[in-house]
């Protein structure tokens, strides 16, 4: 299976701000003063518009699907979250922690893919685990290694264990379960989402291994990524308060391999990070200043990989 895709789903907000309903578990979002909500929206869209040229720019196919005013979805900018797409035809349905992104979940969004000539054999739909409080937030929550078939899960509020090991046994992935966390006001809390701290790519992986607390944990998860041949690009915790595990390898141009990031993460990185990462792929970062400070997300965030077949 492949690990990349050259084609990606993002979703144009029309009513970003701040989502008061994630803020409780996602300390990266912040509120910012003095703007007015239709100000956050409009350096929003200006930063997604900026983002998707680029990506099309270097030949990423970019589906954009515009979000509408209601019903009320201020983090639909983040739809790797709800859905994700596979090689089998597969689509999946997540269920979802906060319940206004519930209503992100939208059919008319998987018509636009297969109008553009995408083939879904099956869907797949976990999201009735809401009505028992159980969520797993799709490739926020889980990282796929598809080529070794591993899934990476970083256990958190949003990221059920029970669910995630039941995700592996229908497709067939080996559960890799951890911990990670981030110090809050001096406290050591779990990181709201794996993506975050966190990154893999065809050739290697990037990972904020100290915000893994246990030791056996983090031995383990750092053995799986060497055993299967991944080259580590270790990150710090003020790194990914920056955004930089949450990138996202594609493929451009004539296969060529991109690693997706801000602009924050890309000026947070060192040289030798810089270079290392380079070998792999040329990095392609974008300001998302505005989406990163009110969504508490970044660049990987507002990407759902889509790698179903063509019809």
């Amino acid at each position: 299976m492949n690990q990349t895709t050259n084609s990606i789903l993002m979703i144009r907000p029309v009513a970003f701000r701040m989502n008061e309903q994630t803020a409780v578990n996602n300390y990266y979002q912040k509120v910012i003063d003095g703007l007015l909500p239709a100000t956050v929206n409009a350096k929003a869209q200006q930063e997604f518009d900026v983002f998707v040229e680029k990506l099309r720019g270097v030949g990423v196919n970019v589906i954009v699907v515009d979000d509408t005013l209601s019903p009320d979805t201020p983090d639909s900018i983040f739809p790797n979250n709800w859905i994700s797409f596979h090689e089998s035809g597969d689509v999946i349905l997540y269920p979802m922690f906060a319940e206004n992104r519930r209503l992100e979940r939208r059919e008319d969004i998987v018509d636009t893919l297969e109008q553009q000539g995408f083939l879904v054999t099956e869907y797949m739909d976990y999201t009735s685990a809401e009505e028992d409080n159980i969520f797993l937030e799709g490739t926020g929550s889980l990282l796929l290694d598809r080529a070794n078939q591993k899934a990476y899960c970083a256990l958190s509020p949003r990221a059920d264990e029970e669910l995630f090991i039941e995700f592996c046994e229908d497709f067939d992935y080996a559960p890799i379960i951890f911990e990670a966390y981030q110090t809050v006001n001096g406290e050591r809390k779990l990181i709201y989402h794996t993506n975050v701290m966190m990154c893999l790519g065809e050739t290697f992986a990037v990972i904020c291994a100290d915000a893994i607390d246990d030791k056996k944990e983090r031995k383990m998860v750092l053995d799986n990524l060497k055993g299967d041949g991944k080259e580590i690009i270790l990150i710090t915790e003020s790194q990914v308060n920056n955004f930089a595990g949450n990138m996202l390898e594609v493929r451009g141009a004539k296969d060529k391999r991109y690693l997706i990031m801000s602009k924050a993460a890309h000026e947070s990185l060192t040289a030798k990070q810089i270079e290392t990462l380079q070998k792999h792929a040329e990095i392609l970062s974008s300001s998302l200043d505005t989406i990163e400070a009110c969504g508490g997300g970044s660049a990987r965030c507002m990407m759902a990989e889509i790698f179903l077949p063509k019809a």
